[in-house]
């Protein structure tokens, strides 16, 4: 794993996603920025049935060390008491019919 990750790193183009093994789980590397050499980063992005990300662009992580604080956040019990709270006042989302297509049995 670290090989691809340092080849990866090495010639990979600015903002590519790759994904892994975990579904919903991707490396993304990251451009140099203000002196910064580029880096890599890990995306977490729900995924569709293909297998596609389903947002434009997840939470990044950039170490260890924000997974734990991400960790100490998505388990204190005031989150998901915000979000049933916010699930009862936000309208609902609108489910999109799949379009019909005129079909002539034969």
């Amino acid at each position: 794993m670290e090989s691809k990750l340092a080849d990866f790193l090495k010639s990979g183009k600015d903002w590519e996603r790759k994904p892994t093994t975990v579904p919903g789980v991707f490396v993304l590397r990251m451009p140099p920025f203000r002196g910064v050499p580029a880096r890599l980063a890990v995306e977490l992005n729900p995924v569709d049935d293909a297998g596609r990300p389903t947002k434009k662009r997840g939470v990044l992580l950039r170490s260890s060390e924000e997974l734990t604080e991400y960790r100490k956040l998505f388990e204190d019990d005031k989150l998901a008491l915000l979000l049933k709270n916010v699930d009862g006042l936000s309208p609902k989302p609108v489910k999109k019919e799949e379009p019909t297509h005129d079909v002539i049995e034969i």
